[in-house]
């Protein structure tokens, strides 16, 4: 599906694709830059932003895991391709 962006950067999602992915309201999505593409996805951990110390911060609802190592090379890896 085509959408537009406008000068500013803003991109309009369809609503039906809103309503696909669950999105309802002000939402906070991953962007990343894959291959020369866009790729956006709802992140599957509900977080919010706080003010902290004069910078907006992630945090997250409810308790998360710490990430392993391992975790953190495969993230690298796949900011890589």
């Amino acid at each position: 599906m085509r959408v537009a962006i406008d000068k500013v950067g803003r991109i309009v999602i369809p609503k039906p694709m809103r309503e696909e992915l669950g999105i309802d309201g002000p939402t906070e999505l991953e962007l990343t830059a894959v291959d020369g593409k866009l790729e956006l996805t709802v992140p599957y951990i509900k977080v919010h932003l706080e003010d902290r110390d004069g910078f907006t911060v992630i945090v997250p609802d409810e308790p998360v895991p710490p990430m392993t190592t391992e975790m953190v090379r495969e993230a690298i890896e796949r900011s890589r391709r």
